[in-house]
């Protein structure tokens, strides 16, 4: 579609546009009134003293810098009301965003290692998700593994999560990156693909563009979720853009963790020239600065990105949705009449 959108206007159409986010943590929601609302319900103790001392906490070095305190953050979700108050507060800020699909990423061996049980974990995630649909956000849930723990361990969270194979549509791969190549996980995700499950990735974040690769060969991954350093590696750029692999690129994420200096030196138009089906997400939206529609006015106004590339972004997202054909249509004619109304 042909969209010539004055500059003053883009904020305008990238906020009112309907889209799928399709990287998104439920635990990295977690804004620091609600940390400190649930650590009080559940006699938690945190090491700050207000809501300002912990958001003052947000600045990262690094993945692991950020991580430390994900994990911190988390340790105050305890029963399956805490889950759901969490999911809810952040799908109806996506209601609000014009998000109409969501495929949430959800690490449940940080809980189990708690003691939490997978039905508190998965109950309240899945009970928001239904609750969001009066809001007109279809949502999912994709159960990720923690790569800096081992095999087995995958093994025997894959296994707890059986019992609702029915309210988790996939699985994925995330935590720290570097040392923990995806090989390490082919036979965990050789059973979830044959239990019939989708299969994203985390790869080519902090990892080298081999982790992309790995992905792809070693996981059968459908989706490589952030994948920017890709660029450094043209037959792998050409390959994702040639089998239409999606990256969910997560720009404000990737400044805030030091995978780039400025926006301003994000690759995402790099990628959009290249033909790769990039879309754009928030990844833990609560610690770095921004949801999706933040996400997007800012890297359109520091990349100089146009009309045309907000209308592709967006049907990317939902063609790279786990959805049915007829629902994918139906996805798109809904952004192409928002198109169309808007020119």
């Amino acid at each position: 579609m042909n969209l010539d959108i004055p500059r003053e206007r883009l904020p305008e159409f990238l906020h009112g546009m309907p889209k799928a986010e399709l990287h998104l943590h439920v635990e990295g929601t977690l804004e620091p009134e609600l940390i400190f609302a649930l650590a009080a319900r559940n006699g938690v103790s945190l090491p700050y003293r207000d809501v300002a001392a912990l958001r003052e906490a947000y600045t990262f070095r690094d993945l692991q810098s950020f991580l430390n305190l994900y994990y911190a953050g988390a340790s105050v979700l305890r029963t399956e009301r805490d889950f759901f108050e969490m999911a809810s507060a952040y799908l109806g800020r996506a209601a609000r965003e014009n998000v109409v699909h969501v495929e949430m990423f959800f690490d449940p061996q940080t809980h189990t290692a708690r003691g939490i049980e997978m039905a508190t974990v998965v109950n309240g995630l899945w009970r928001a998700c239904l609750e969001a649909r009066r809001l007109g956000v279809k949502a999912e849930l994709i159960m990720c593994f923690l790569r800096h723990l081992t095999e087995r361990e995958a093994f025997e969270t894959l296994e707890a999560a059986v019992p609702f194979r029915d309210r988790i549509i996939g699985v994925g791969l995330d935590s720290s990156e570097r040392g923990h190549p995806p090989e390490k996980f082919a036979r965990v995700f050789a059973q979830c693909r044959e239990l019939g499950m989708h299969v994203v990735a985390h790869a080519g974040e902090e990892g080298p563009p081999a982790y992309i690769a790995g992905a792809l060969d070693a996981l059968g991954a459908e989706r490589v979720d952030h994948g920017v350093r890709c660029l450094e590696d043209p037959e792998l750029v050409a390959r994702l853009a040639r089998e239409r692999v999606p990256l969910t690129v997560c720009p404000l994420s990737n400044v805030r963790l030091g995978v780039f200096t400025r926006l301003s030196d994000h690759v995402l138009g790099r990628l959009l020239e290249a033909g790769v089906a990039v879309t754009i997400n928030s990844d833990d939206p609560a610690y770095f600065g921004g949801y999706l529609n933040h996400n997007l006015t800012e890297s359109f106004s520091a990349l100089g990105l146009e009309g045309e590339a907000a209308y592709v972004l967006a049907r990317n997202s939902f063609e790279a949705a786990f959805v049915e054909a007829p629902v994918r249509r139906a996805l798109i004619d809904q952004l192409d009449a928002f198109a169309a109304a808007f020119a």
